[in-house]
């Protein structure tokens, strides 16, 4: 573009071409009755329409006329009434944050375009200027007819909606930079033309919207027709509305050259290692906690955690945390530590989903009593809903071990403590004989096995242990696919249960002003998440999952080692004080391969005693 202008002019060029769509489509609905008025109208002049013929064309016209006049008025009310899309996000009044309003106003007088008219956080990596100007996104209206009529035909600015890692990672003159082409686009927005395409664009979205929500036959049928026609328009202007978005884009960029430009291309670095701390941080450390119906109330200041930890283990990050020591852009709000923790249960409605407020079943949690409170409360409910599928396994499923040949029965005192339920051996290592896995004198209840039959079941071990675990998946080849699969059975109850108290208890807590729809733009759907951060979990992750925690509460119990946050990769175990990493490889090794040799010799190097009882919850 060679200046702000030409793109404006590009700009309101594709807005004429859409709102052009809008004049035909009001030109179609009203040609029946043009062609109605004219009959009519030649008959009562004389000029024309004597007969029964002209008598009949009147009235098909006129019947066609009202019933396209009434079609016309129910797609015009819809889209008039229908609410547009609102993102998610955190108001932020000028009171509490004056230093930003003040930032972002001086940008905008360098800028020379109108400042927006309020800010937002939102909770993620971008930032965006939305229009709020519908009647159902403000504050209940205040005043006379006259002057809400007045009110609405004032022209507003745009939101600006910053994402709220920015504030705590960027530093104050980043972030100005990267706000620099955001704000210019306040200048092509207050465009009339412009303005008027985006409000007939954003109906057609919203009737849309309307149509596929509709419920029973009354309302689905009209609301069908309507999700018709404006998916029919929005496929009409879509190129138009693309290539003028472009437009606009491009012109508040070349208009934003002339601020800190080159500082603009180091907040730009800043947003990509943002966003990969804040994905990081959300998916490893946020969501087992999210599971667990608590949700850490700092997310923000988690993301400089991170994104520091980064910095260190990547060479590419390497100096990113040096920044640290200038004044960060969070210090431009009033009360950073109350903003942090409305985003972050924004954060965690946004895409995990749960209510709007804290409760006994939804409660904010720290940093510091994260590895308390949610790593060793997660470890010892996975392990307990391990046992318990254990537990629950028929014993018909699992074939009698085959006759082995007779051997030395060894010293009781020194053998492995064994499962509980009766299995048939996976292969075995060589040198060792399946006698050298199944003792004699170590059997479920501590007697030997002559004289019992084959098929009689074994009684229940004194309490739930590793052991059990490993010698189960190791020695059973079905064992997996069967705790792998109850394992997901299980899980996806607790969901569906999760769903349900979640849908009670929004549909018990509906908002009942429009000032609080206006706050966050979540709209009540069951306490769903609107965007949910992992697909589901397969079986056999499930089981791994499982494992590792069974193996992690045997070691914080025997072992003397503790749970931990790792900032990057979220729960962790800590043994003398150092991240134990590498237990990843052995558990797949059992879960997939049916080898407990690598995890036995983990655990040996540890110190885990996996035949002693761990505590569940």
């Amino acid at each position: 573009m060679a200046s702000p202008e030409t793109g404006v002019l590009a700009a309101r060029a594709r807005a004429l071409a859409v709102l052009r769509i809008r004049s035909t489509a009001l030109a179609v609905a009203l040609l029946p009755a043009a062609v109605a008025v004219v009959l009519f109208a030649g008959r009562a002049s004389g000029h024309f329409g004597a007969g029964t013929g002209w008598d009949l064309a009147r009235w098909i016209a006129g019947s066609l006329a009202v019933l396209s006049l009434l079609l016309a008025a129910l797609v015009a009310l819809v889209v008039a009434r229908a609410r547009p899309a609102l993102s998610p996000s955190v108001p932020i009044s000028e009171k509490s944050a004056p230093d930003l309003y003040r930032l972002v106003r001086d940008l905008a007088d360098r800028l020379d375009v109108p400042a927006p008219s309020a800010i937002a956080l939102t909770p993620d990596c971008d930032s965006w200027l939305e229009d709020r100007t519908h009647r159902a996104h403000g504050p209940p209206s205040r005043g006379t007819g006259a002057a809400r009529g007045a009110a609405r035909r004032t022209p507003e600015a745009p939101v600006l909606v910053i994402g709220s890692p920015f504030l705590w990672w960027m530093r104050v003159a980043e972030l100005r930079a990267l706000l620099a082409p955001v704000v210019a686009g306040t200048g092509p927005s207050a465009h009339p033309d412009i303005a008027a395409a985006r409000r007939f664009i954003r109906g057609l979205d919203a009737a849309v919207a309307v149509a596929a929500r509709a419920r029973g036959p009354l309302r689905a049928l009209p609301l069908r027709f309507v999700g018709r026609v404006a998916r029919l328009l929005l496929r009409a202007g879509r190129e138009h509305a693309t290539i003028m978005e472009r437009a606009v884009a491009a012109a508040a960029s070349e208009r934003a050259q002339t601020v800190d430009y080159g500082l603009r291309i180091v907040a730009q670095e800043q947003v990509g290692l943002a966003y990969a701390g804040w994905d990081r941080l959300l998916t490893r450390v946020a969501l087992p906690a999210w599971r667990m119906g608590r949700w850490p109330s700092r997310l923000d200041a988690g993301v400089v955690s991170a994104l520091t930890e980064l910095s260190r283990r990547d060479r590419l990050a390497n100096g990113f945390a040096s920044r640290l020591g200038e004044r960060p852009a969070c210090d431009l709000l009033e009360e950073p530590g109350a903003i942090d923790r409305a985003a972050s249960l924004l954060a965690a409605r946004l895409f995990h989903g749960g209510p709007a407020e804290a409760g006994p079943d939804w409660s904010p949690v720290g940093w510091g009593q994260y590895p308390e409170e949610v790593v060793d409360r997660k470890w010892r409910l996975e392990a307990a809903r391990l046992h318990r599928v254990l537990d629950n396994l028929p014993a018909t499923a699992l074939p009698a071990a085959p006759p082995t040949p007779a051997a030395p029965a060894p010293d009781p005192a020194s053998a492995p403590h064994l499962s509980y339920a009766r299995s048939s051996p996976r292969s075995t290592p060589a040198g060792r004989s399946p006698a050298d896995h199944h003792p004699a004198g170590d059997r479920p209840g501590g007697a030997p096995s002559a004289g019992r039959p084959d098929d009689r079941p074994a009684a229940p071990a004194p309490g739930p242990t590793l052991a059990r675990v490993i010698d189960r998946l190791a020695q059973d080849e079905r064992a997996g696919d069967l705790v792998a699969a109850r394992l997901g059975a299980e899980v996806e109850r607790e969901e569906r249960e999760e769903a349900a108290r979640q849908a009670a208890r929004g549909g018990s807590a509906q908002d009942a002003t429009v000032g609080v729809a206006w706050g966050d733009g979540m709209v009540a759907e069951g306490g769903l998440p609107l965007f949910p951060l992992q697909p589901p979990r397969t079986g056999r992750e499930l089981l791994a999952d499982h494992v590792t925690a069974m193996v992690c509460c045997a070691a914080v119990d025997t072992a003397g080692a503790a749970p931990g946050l790792d900032w990057l990769d979220g729960p962790a175990l800590l043994v003398d004080g150092a991240r134990r990493a590498d237990l990843g490889r052995p558990v797949h090794s059992l879960v997939d391969d049916g080898d407990a040799e690598p995890l036995r010799g983990w655990l040996t190097t540890v110190g885990v005693r996996p035949e002693k009882p761990v505590r569940l919850v």
